[in-house]
């Protein structure tokens, strides 16, 4: 059976940020992919790894992607494992990875971003991650409005500023991008 190319990324992501990063667990990798995904947006219309996030009280939350957290799919077992470390008062669930990472299944764009994300946040814990994620004119922030917005989904398009020159190019990539997506989805299996 083939897999999805954004599953492949997501597999894939998760084995680089926890190789390239220290003190990777389960808060850390989600700020780290939603960055990913929502930078590669705004410059190109696109998400990495296909996740859908949703505004949580602390912070943007790839729901299905913690889900399966509980229970991973083989794919996600085979590729990290979770083991629970403990850090003063809590039981971090650090991300150990299990393969090598596959660069393959990334154009040169996604990898200088994963690479510049892993460098920024390399020593960091969870927490300092908070007020990149929170931006108060972030996506995450334009949702969640106080809580007003909780469990609401988070579109990719609050990613593109009005004011970025090229806005228009990139609302049409990623609109062309969601019709061959839908009509692929539409098809017969």
């Amino acid at each position: 059976m083939l897999k999805p190319r954004e599953r492949e990324k997501l597999i894939n992501a998760m084995v680089f940020f926890a190789s390239n990063t220290a003190h990777c667990g389960k808060i850390k990798l989600i700020k780290l992919l939603y960055l990913l995904d929502f930078e590669h947006f705004r410059q190109t219309g696109r998400s990495v790894t296909g996740l859908d996030y949703s505004a949580w009280k602390f912070g943007p939350v790839p729901t299905a992607f913690f889900a399966e957290w509980e229970q991973p799919q083989s794919d996600f077992a085979t590729a990290v494992e979770i083991r629970p470390e403990r850090v003063i008062d809590y039981d971090r669930m650090t991300v150990v990875p299990k393969v090598a990472f596959d660069d393959s299944h990334f154009s040169p764009r996604e990898l200088r971003l994963m690479q510049s994300l892993a460098e920024r946040f390399k020593d960091d814990l969870s927490m300092p991650m908070v007020n990149v994620t929170h931006h108060e004119r972030g996506p995450w922030s334009k949702i969640w409005d106080s809580g007003r917005g909780v469990n609401q989904h988070i579109p990719y398009a609050l990613a593109i500023s009005d004011s970025d020159e090229h806005a228009g190019a990139i609302r049409a990539h990623a609109d062309e991008h969601a019709a061959i997506r839908a009509a692929l989805g539409a098809m017969p299996g």
